[in-house]
Order: structure tokens, then C-alpha cells, then sequence
């Protein structure tokens, strides 16, 4: 795998607010289905190879509509389904950096060991997806491929892809609807 356009979903109802949504299924908000349509068009004259997205919802809706008008079929893969959260699943992010200032500090300064109660760690989660972008990077050859993936799952894999580290999760966490080219050193 050479190239990667790694495709972050349109908007959920969470993303809008500012709340943690991991590994939750949400559907594309409204602003996310407009969010999606631009994408959409801006990737019309990139020719992929495949397809992939994340098993949740936005990411599922996101990537069906970057297929239409192409030879190409969504694989939906559950190993980058997004980071677990545990019991912070609908919390607000600035609820944590107010009512939790040093949790809050250190998924800013050391994100890899930041782990909600209940949840996993960046580092089990990019453990899980270095082992998928390997199995993908075989099947996939020369092409272009397309990766569907939410926040903050989708920054681990730019990271992967990039060979760099996450510094920020919370600048991450509801970071949507945007896409990049990304010439893979994996």
C-alpha cells in the first residue's frame, strides 16, 4: 500500500456537540450527510482500488456514498472500528478537561498510555490496527485505496501510515468529515 486517502465520516450528533462517541453507532447529523456530499465530490475523479471503511454507521454511510458511480464495493472491516471509551461513551470533552484536569492532561502530553475506565488504551488500539493495515497493505498492491474512519481511530492510523506519533487526543476526538492523501510508509 502506497497511497491511502484516509477519509474521516461526516459529522453524528455527537461530533456536533462535542461528546465522546468511540466505538458508539451513530448516524451521519445533518451537517455530516452535507459534510459527506462535498467529500463525495471532491474524491469523484480520484480513482480508488478499494474501499474500506470502519463498522460504524457515519463511517458505513460515508463510504457507500464515495462508491457511487464506481466499480468498487465498501469492505467494512470491524479491526478499525474506533477507539473503545469505555465508560465515557457520550461524555463531553470539556466536562473531562474541567471535572478530570490531569486524565484531560495526559491524554494532551502522553495520549499512547491515556485509557478510559472500561475502555482501551491508544496503544491496544494501535496494537489492533497495525496488524489490519498489514493484511490490507498485501491485498491492496499499487492502487489508491480509500480508508473510512472516525476520530480519534482515524488520527492513530494517519500516524501508522506516517510513521509519527498522536500528540493531542482531544484534538482528534471530533475531528470529521475531512480527507487526505497520504503516501504510506507501511
Amino acid at each position: 500500500m502506497s497511497r491511502v486517502i484516509l477519509v474521516r465520516p461526516g459529522a453524528t450528533d455527537f461530533d456536533d456537540q462535542g461528546r465522546m462517541k468511540g466505538c458508539l453507532d451513530m448516524p451521519l447529523s445533518d451537517l455530516g450527510r452535507e459534510q459527506v456530499e462535498r467529500i463525495a465530490a471532491e474524491l469523484a475523479e480520484i480513482q480508488l482500488s478499494e474501499i474500506i471503511s470502519a463498522p460504524c454507521e457515519s463511517a458505513i454511510a460515508t463510504a457507500d456514498r464515495v462508491a457511487e458511480g464506481r466499480n468498487v464495493k465498501v469492505r467494512v472491516l470491524d479491526c478499525f472500528r474506533n477507539l473503545d471509551h469505555g465508560l465515557w461513551h457520550g461524555k463531553l470533552i470539556e466536562e473531562v478537561r474541567r471535572t478530570q484536569p490531569r486524565v484531560y492532561k495526559q491524554g494532551q502530553e502522553s495520549p499512547l498510555n491515556f485509557c478510559p475506565p472500561g475502555g482501551e488504551t491508544i496503544g491496544q488500539a494501535k496494537d489492533r490496527v497495525i496488524k489490519a493495515i498489514k493484511k490490507v497493505s498485501k491485498r491492496s498492491g499499487a492502487g489508491t485505496i480509500a480508508l473510512v474512519i472516525p476520530d480519534p481511530l482515524a488520527s492513530i492510523v494517519q500516524g501508522i501510515l506516517e510513521g509519527e506519533e498522536l500528540h493531542d487526543l482531544w484534538k482528534s476526538e471530533t475531528d470529521a468529515a475531512k480527507w487526505e492523501l497520504i503516501e504510506a510508509s507501511v
